[in-house]
């Protein structure tokens, strides 16, 4: 009985992950259509990216408060040398 419990949690587990993550490719698939338009219009990228870690850090502070945001950007320093964020090779 607990065997088919837990086959049951894990596969819950999976589709919740899956959906999960489709909604975060969606999400980000808008973000990119936003990000082509406002290029087209003449915004220069540098500007759209500190409009959307604005936009996007301020949403997080809504939803789950600035110590816990705080928290989470702490982090970022490591991730980025670490190339969590690395989408192809810079010139330094």
């Amino acid at each position: 009985m607990n065997d088919a419990l837990n086959r049951e949690t894990d596969t819950a587990d999976a589709e919740a992950l899956i959906r999960e993550r489709e909604a975060r490719n969606a999400a980000l698939r808008h973000i990119i259509d936003a990000w082509d338009e406002a290029l087209l219009s003449g915004v220069h990228p540098e500007q759209m990216a500190s409009a959307m870690l604005y936009a996007a850090i301020s949403e997080l502070v809504g939803a789950h408060g600035e110590d816990k945001v705080a928290e989470m950007i702490a982090s970022l320093p490591e991730r980025i040398r670490h190339g969590e964020y690395t989408l192809y090779e810079t010139s330094h």
